[in-house]
């Protein structure tokens, strides 16, 4: 997948956005607001609230505008927008998703999903190994696969899958074993014991009446308790697990550590531990 040289149009804003229904929760626009004045670059990133029924126009649009250089995806769109990228890369593909398109100027897409690596980059900078290690996955939407295959490539050595839609679970266990045949995959209703992570990588804890997806107490007090929601920082998982002792892992340290991933995805240059410096310090 070729990398765009430069990003910069002269005398131009470049725009970038992020597609989802809802947006409310989505904070990598004010991340990137300081993050570009910081870079030195004249470009705006805006969300956009877009129904499914007029999803497929936005995208269609965008790839004509010449200072439109790319998205990223928020849910509930990161599966279906993977086949209509013209170029996807290899976890893009086994995960199923996308939640970064760019264009050319030829007005070619292409797709890149980097939610699990940012994920599991940002458990390693907190001390928190995954390689041979049992994980526990509710949800297996667009960010629940990238997890799952961002944790597989990472070495892990058993992943037990629980969705609403238990054939989503299945079909997941079933893709991920033929990729790779020596780690061990389990769908189930119900926690399992003996975990070393356990993670919500659903949408439930996006609104205060929603319902755990787990209860964490369930697990030994060595479990890492993680869930990939931003917004409310502290949701009712990772309040009930820290409240009975539990280590917690943030949904923001995800975003964190992908930022440097999407400029490196559209071009943009910058110094990685800066720009991190910098999105750790914004509220």
């Amino acid at each position: 997948m070729p990398i765009p040289t430069t990003p910069f149009i002269d005398g131009k804003t470049l725009v970038f956005a992020t597609p989802g229904y809802p947006v409310s929760q989505i904070r990598l626009p004010i991340l990137m607001n300081h993050v570009f004045p910081f870079l030195g670059l004249n470009a705006i990133w805006i969300p956009i609230e877009v129904q499914p029924q007029n999803l497929q126009s936005i995208f269609t649009t965008f790839r004509n505008f010449e200072n439109f250089k790319g998205m990223t995806i928020a849910i509930p769109y990161k599966n279906p927008l993977v086949n209509d990228v013209d170029e996807a890369t290899e976890r893009a593909r086994r995960s199923g998703c996308v939640n970064l398109i760019r264009f050319d100027e030829q007005g070619r897409s292409f797709g890149d999903t980097v939610d699990g690596l940012g994920f599991v980059t940002g458990l390693l900078a907190k001390g928190i190994t995954v390689q041979h290690k049992s994980v526990f996955l509710v949800g297996t939407g667009g960010a629940g696969c990238a997890l799952a295959v961002a944790l597989c490539d990472a070495g892990i050595q058993k992943l037990y899958l629980k969705d609403i839609f238990i054939e989503k679970a299945q079909n997941l266990a079933q893709k991920l074993s033929s990729f790779y045949p020596d780690i061990i995959f389990e769908t189930t209703t119900e926690p399992p014991a003996n975990i070393d992570l356990a993670i919500n990588a659903s949408n439930s804890g996006l609104q205060i009446s929603d319902p755990l997806p787990f209860d964490p107490c369930y697990f030994e007090k060595s479990t890492v308790v993680a869930d990939i929601i931003m917004k409310p920082k502290e949701t009712k998982l990772l309040e009930r697990a820290a409240t009975n002792g539990y280590i917690i892992h943030h949904g923001h340290h995800t975003l964190d550590y992908q930022i440097s991933l999407y400029l490196d995805f559209f071009g943009i240059e910058h110094d990685p531990e800066a720009v991190l410096q910098l999105v750790q310090s914004i509220p």
